[in-house]
């Protein structure tokens, strides 16, 4: 009987060693291809970070990533589709403060709650604008353009990608610290108001460094400042909004990391350890340089969540005070 008792327990902790063996194993992540949603279409900034961010990811965890771009809807569409996933890991979001700190506050009815449908993983990167100028304006700094616009009231049209935009926000943003009075023109992208811009038909615009850059290179406008917390390195000549006349003044898009809600706690350390671990690569730092974006510091994903909640009621706040609809 004894010998019989023994065998027993030695058989049950050998199996619970087994079992615990095959949970680690089970629980390991990657373990399979992961499919990487990105809310906007391929060939833009978010599509671009994405796929640097992920080649990285992959190659250093050996598993793919498959960047899947589900478009439509100011990024809501993509977003959704993200959020009904199951809550594995293998399925994730990678999008902006588009669809998490701007657009629901934009919508009368989101299709999702932005904080309870969705885990918040890691905080990837930050991308600055440029506030450029045509080249008739007679402005050399953003000091100048305050006085100007002061002297000048409802005289300038501000050039946007579109209602309720990061451009358009960001502009708004400025106008309200500054105290200015200038009319909103919207276009459907920043391409056809950099033209416009160019012929002097609109006299201001909050535009990406990469696309306004060789605008500004060329002479057909002019550049001031950069609304990051810090001088760009695409653009090092130029200061911060903040050092050259709006104190205070930050205006970036970062890009970010969620899975579905729900999602098993310790799955979303071993996605945040993985990407952190990606944005410290060199390459990575220096691909995303040449996008106008620089790689967030590490941080967990609470620190995460806590960021964009800011960001959230920053932006929230403006889009009611100044009754900015998508219409």
């Amino acid at each position: 009987m004894r010998l019989s008792r023994k065998l027993f327990l030695r058989t049950l902790a050998g199996a619970g060693l087994a079992s615990f063996t095959l949970l680690s194993q089970a629980q390991a992540w990657p373990a399979k291809p992961v499919r990487l949603v990105v809310p906007f279409p391929a060939g833009g900034a978010t599509d671009t970070v994405a796929r640097v961010v992920a080649q990285q990811v992959a190659t250093e965890t050996g598993q793919s990533f498959i960047v899947d771009n589900k478009a439509g809807a100011g990024g809501t569409l993509g977003a959704t589709e993200g959020m009904r996933a199951a809550a594995d890991g293998y399925t994730l979001v990678f999008t902006t403060s588009s669809t998490h700190a701007i657009s629901p506050h934009l919508m009368a009815k989101a299709p999702y709650d932005p904080v309870k449908d969705f885990t918040p993983i890691a905080h990837v990167a930050d991308a600055a604008s440029v506030l450029l100028v045509t080249p008739g304006l007679p402005v050399k700094s953003v000091a100048e353009l305050i006085s100007y616009a002061k002297a000048h009231p409802g005289e300038l049209n501000y050039a946007s990608s579109g209602n309720g935009t990061i451009v358009h926000l960001t502009t708004e943003a400025f106008r309200s610290q500054a105290g200015l009075q200038m009319l909103h023109v919207p276009y459907k992208g920043t391409g056809p108001a950099l033209t416009d811009l160019a012929a002097g038909n609109v006299q201001v615009l909050f535009d990406s460094i990469p696309t306004g850059l060789p605008h500004v290179r060329s002479g057909r406008l002019k550049a001031l400042a950069v609304t990051g917390g810090q001088r760009s390195p695409l653009m090092p000549e130029l200061p911060t909004v903040a050092e050259a006349g709006l104190p205070g003044f930050t205006s970036v898009t970062w890009f970010g990391l969620y899975g579905p809600a729900r999602l098993p706690a310790d799955v979303v350390r071993q996605i945040n350890a993985a990407f952190n671990k990606a944005l410290r690569a060199p390459e990575v730092g220096a691909k995303l340089a040449q996008l106008g974006a620089e790689p967030a510091a590490p941080q967990s994903p609470e620190a995460f969540a806590a960021m964009v909640a800011k960001d959230s009621k920053r932006w929230g706040q403006l889009i009611r005070e100044r009754k900015i609809t998508v219409d």
